[in-house]
């Protein structure tokens, strides 16, 4: 008998059922797996990104041609210090650390521009008299931040700690003045320099004008409110013809924005003087030189050109006179600086609201002796033993003036101001320094009879 044929046709079905969810889920999970790669590639390159803004910020601050770069530079400081300054133990702890005196009746400093040049020594002599200093400073891009950055090491070593933030960042502000009741703030932090104001015009605007009207909303809510000695300039003289520049003499025209904004803060400082009583001392410093100077300043340029071997511009006036300046000596300004805090009364707001008049004080910190451009390029030459490569050329239009003299009577009379160190003697510290810092090796260079402090 003949068997019947094997129905296949279920299991036929069956087999192309499971191999139709199989390609499903497969398909499912390749779609689901490109998902997630793409969402994770996403994510590592947002991390790069910021993390390259953050650790590379020359790409986006002064050489930028883009006048308007300074925003992307504050906001990246802003976001690094409201995610990161803003709470942990360990930061707080240095923060007061830093900021407690160690000597009675000893100062309560806040710095800003405490990685600066005028800001480093300063906060160095603070400490080394027993007071408390914290520092602020963002380390931006104008000059060589590497100098700023050996400058903290230095302050370190002495326990003073800065913190990595911008004085427009309110946040952090707040946050510095709810750990420390400070009793003075040093404000020192700009954005310096004649000519640069014609390539990045906004970056005056942003520091030397909104961060000093940002800093002073701070002060002005703080209880007790700070005494506050800040940093104005000769540059606000401007257009003066009168010698010596004093106190007392006409700032309303302005040679250069930077000038202008500076001029702008003296005006600031009288309102919230007169509406919120703070207590306010503008310092107009004369062309500050000396060890851990700027980069941008012509003694220091003028080094490092002629060691080089390279040729140097000395500017004449349009009618070929000698272009001359008030080099003033870092020590000196340094001695004004701690004389004005020491002199500076009390603040009389509390909480935004003034409850009497306050004191408000504008001195002018300079040598009061004017070295000619000529004169300060002989000192260097016979320091470095070597001879300038000159190119004489006429002073550009761009907002340098011709001449500067400072009558620092005013400063002797009310804090007993009194610069000791002349053109050649500071030179000489300053060479000798330059050349420990940038590992020049020489045994031509003259470093005799040298006592200068570190």
């Amino acid at each position: 008998m003949a068997s019947s044929p094997i129905d296949t046709s279920k299991e036929l079905k069956l087999e192309r059922y499971n191999s139709y969810i199989r390609r499903l889920n497969s398909t499912k999970l390749i779609v689901a797996s490109s998902k997630l790669l793409f969402r994770v590639t996403l994510l590592v390159a947002l991390i790069l990104v910021f993390f390259f803004i953050i650790n590379y910020p020359s790409f986006t601050s002064s050489e930028n041609s883009n006048p308007h770069h300074f925003n992307i530079h504050t906001t990246t400081h802003n976001l690094l210090s409201s995610s990161f300054y803003g709470g942990g133990a360990a930061w707080e702890k240095q923060v007061r650390h830093s900021s407690t005196p160690r000597r009675v009746n000893g100062l309560s400093v806040l710095v800003t521009g405490a990685a600066g040049f005028v800001g480093s020594h300063c906060s160095m002599a603070l400490k080394k008299r027993g007071d408390g200093v914290l520092g602020i400073d963002n380390f931006n891009s104008y000059y060589d931040p590497s100098l700023k950055r050996g400058r903290q090491k230095l302050l370190a070593q002495h326990e003073v700690f800065i913190v990595e933030g911008d004085i427009n960042d309110a946040e952090l502000l707040s946050k510095l003045f709810d750990i420390v009741p400070f009793t003075h703030v040093l404000h020192l932090a700009a954005q310096a320099g004649v000519r640069y104001a014609m390539k990045n015009p906004l970056s005056y605007v942003q520091s030397n004008i909104a961060g000093f009207v940002n800093l002073l909303e701070t002060v002005k809510l703080a209880n007790p409110q700070p005494a506050i000695v800040w940093a104005s300039s000769s540059s606000v003289y401007g257009l003066n013809t009168n010698v010596p520049f004093s106190e007392s003499h006409r700032t309303d025209q302005p040679a250069s924005l930077y000038a202008a904004t500076k001029k702008a803060g003296e005006e600031i400082a009288h309102t919230y003087n007169h509406i919120y009583g703070l207590s306010l001392t503008a310092l107009r410093f004369f062309t500050v030189y000396g060890p851990w100077g700027r980069p941008d300043m012509a003694y220091f340029f003028f080094t490092k050109d002629m060691v080089q071997g390279k040729p140097i511009n000395v500017y004449v006036t349009q009618d070929d006179k000698e272009v001359a300046r008030d080099f003033t000596y870092i020590d000196d300004i340094v001695k004004g600086c701690l004389g004005s805090l020491d002199t500076a009364e009390k603040s009389t707001g509390s909480g935004g609201k003034k409850k009497g008049p306050a004191q408000l004080r504008v001195y002018n910190l300079g040598n009061t002796s004017p070295v000619s451009v000529n004169k300060l390029v002989t000192i260097l030459e016979n320091l470095l033993n070597v001879k300038a490569k000159k190119n004489v050329i006429k002073m550009p239009r761009n907002g340098d003036v011709p001449f500067t003299h400072a009558n620092i009577t005013l400063a002797k009379k009310d804090f007993g101001y009194k610069p000791t160190t002349d053109l050649s003697s500071g030179l000489r510290k300053f060479v000798k320094w330059y050349v420990r810092y940038y590992g020049i090796q020489s045994k031509d260079l003259d470093s005799s009879n040298d006592h200068s402090q570190d």
